[in-house]
């Protein structure tokens, strides 16, 4: 292979080189300006995405009409419309009872025997008395008589009155033992006990042999027997103040147990406390329900749905409940306005329904209500509104 020379290798001139090296640095510039402007620009959009982020999210919703709604739900407690605990007015031993827990009786049925033997022992003493006291009456209205038979002069009036006054006291006496021997007789008479009315027996406090104490101080003073009438039952619901004006005597309320699940009561307002309870700030209404399958018991509790019958026009707005604020400014909840800004309103409650407050005033029907409005809100802030779901279709 031959060797080129030095003057065989073409020479670039300096002309040349200029025109390149210009041509480098325009690129350099532009690679270095197409960056910078990448560069300002990703910081612009990094600094509205910020800001963007910074703008809460909020869903809304319409204050709906609650006028169709107008129901108070409440616990309530069952009791027997009438109601009985015996106790015993001769004191004694328990012979024997006919009746136990749940057994239906009638009224005057006997449900249980007392062995009286010191009221039977007073009793046979009672007539012994009576019986002597009627002995003694007898002379003394024949000593009366012939007193009263003998001749003037042979008595005087002194020893006739005497005589007529011994007779009157003896009368007095048998009345006095007659009286007591009816008492005996009466109190004798409840050694039987016996049921008041038709009914079931719900408590039994007592056994055949237990020592039984006419002032009721007996097995720690509880009755002997305990009846109840359960074939029409009282529920006694306390309902705030700010409620008693809608519910009058004949409103009706719909009853539910957890006993029987799906299954409902109707009971209807029978009477009122007349008074509101200082503590409570409540009063006492009555209701009665028809139980004559016997379903409901006495003493359990239940749910009652109140009828509210409100006067035409009186109905109220309700909101959720997640949407109230209360701090130092009150009770209020927040809104939005046309421009996306934050407004906050004072309200006051009317009814707490649970999920849902019936407000008295402070709202209109226009206003967009934040649901669950975030902390740190305040008036004036920008807000967006949350798309509101589509429902799924199925296919």
């Amino acid at each position: 292979m031959s060797e080129q020379s030095p003057q065989d290798i073409p020479q670039i001139s300096s002309k040349k080189l200029g025109v390149v090296g210009a041509g480098a640095g325009i690129v350099l510039a532009l690679v270095v300006a197409i960056g910078l402007v990448s560069r300002a620009s990703s910081s612009t959009q990094l600094k509205d995405w910020t800001e963007a982020q910074t703008i809460p999210t909020v869903s809304i919703t319409a204050p709906t009409d609650s006028h169709s709604k107008a129901t108070l739900d409440l616990p309530g407690q069952l009791s027997a419309y009438s109601q009985a605990q015996i106790y015993a007015r001769a004191s004694g031993y328990l012979k024997s009872w006919k009746v136990d827990i749940g057994d239906h009786v009638k009224a005057g049925q006997v449900i249980a025997e007392i062995e009286t033997p010191d009221l039977d022992q007073q009793l046979a003493q009672a007539k012994a008395d009576m019986a002597n006291t009627q002995a003694a009456l007898t002379l003394a209205k024949a000593t009366a008589s012939r007193w009263k038979a003998l001749p003037a002069e042979a008595t005087s009036p002194q020893e006739v009155d005497e005589k007529n006054s011994a007779l009157a006291a003896q009368l007095a006496q048998l009345k006095s033992a007659q009286a007591n021997v009816d008492r005996l007789q009466t109190l004798q008479k409840f050694k039987y006990i016996t049921a008041p009315f038709d009914g079931i027996v719900t408590a039994r406090n007592t056994d055949i042999g237990a020592l039984i104490n006419a002032n009721g101080s007996s097995n720690n003073g509880l009755p002997l027997f305990e009846v109840s009438d359960t074939r029409k039952l009282r529920v006694s619901v306390n309902i705030p103040q700010s409620d008693v004006a809608g519910i009058k005597v004949g409103t009706e309320a719909t009853l539910t147990t957890p006993t029987h699940q799906g299954q409902t009561f109707t009971a209807k307002v029978s009477a009122f406390s007349q008074s509101v309870n200082a503590n409570a700030g409540t009063t006492l209404v009555q209701f009665e329900v028809n139980n004559a399958d016997g379903l409901l018991l006495p003493g359990g509790f239940v749910n009652a749905s109140i009828d509210q019958h409100s006067t035409p026009g009186a109905a109220r707005l309700q909101v959720p409940s997640s949407a109230l604020l209360f701090d130092k400014n009150g009770l209020r909840v927040a809104t939005v306005d046309q421009n996306n800004h934050v407004v906050f309103k004072t309200i006051t409650i009317a009814r707490d329904a649970g999920k849902f407050i019936e407000v008295g005033s402070g709202l209109a029907t226009t206003d967009r209500v934040i649901s669950n409005p975030p902390d740190g809100l305040s008036a004036g802030d920008t807000v967006k509104i949350a798309a509101t779901p589509k429902p799924e279709t199925k296919a």
